[in-house]
Parts: C-alpha cells; sequence; structure tokens
C-alpha cells in the first residue's frame, strides 16, 4: 500500500468553491479501484491551506486513477483555485507504533 498526500493553498475566496468540488467527488473517488481510504484536512493556522490524505493498494492504482476521467474533471476544476502550486508526496509505511 502507498499513501498519498497532496497541499493544496487556494485562494482564501476559493476555498468553499474547491470543498463544494470536493463533496461532490469525494464518494466517486473513494469508490474508485484500489482507493482505501480518503480524507480532507484543513491546516491548523491557514485555513486556506488543504491537504488531501489518501491510501491505495499500489502505486498503479493510483496512476489509474490519475489518467480517470474522473481525475481530469476534478483537477481542471480545482487547479484553478490555487494561489500557489501544489505539492504532493507518494509515501510508503517506514514503521507503524
Amino acid at each position: 500500500m502507498i499513501t498519498r498526500l497532496v497541499k493544496m493553498t487556494f485562494l482564501p475566496e476559493k476555498v468553499e468553491t474547491f470543498l463544494q468540488i470536493f463533496n461532490n467527488s469525494k464518494d466517486k473517488i473513494r469508490a474508485f479501484e484500489g482507493v482505501r481510504h480518503l480524507e480532507l484536512l484543513r491546516d491548523k493556522s491557514n485555513s486556506n491551506i488543504l491537504f488531501t490524505y489518501s491510501i491505495w493498494e499500489n502505486e498503479s492504482c493510483l496512476e489509474n486513477y490519475r489518467n480517470s476521467d474522473l481525475f481530469k474533471t476534478t483537477w481542471a476544476k480545482t487547479k484553478v483555485l490555487f494561489i500557489a502550486p501544489p505539492e504532493a508526496w507518494t509515501l510508503n509505511l517506514e514503521d507503524e507504533v
């Protein structure tokens, strides 16, 4: 399994627009083949910084999602709302406590 963390910094006045996009897409994303978990997190100090935290069966499943119409449509609506470039990390679990 892999974990995907994506940091998104939005124009403050566009956060609500993104939340609507996310709410309209989240069930479809969660139902996508290979998705084990999906969360949306907000930075405690900067309310216009949000993160998606997702767990995937493997990198192939993540790539299939990133090449899907669902991702392309959702991302096209989302990326125009940013004030800074998004940052993304694909992580392997190193140790569990």
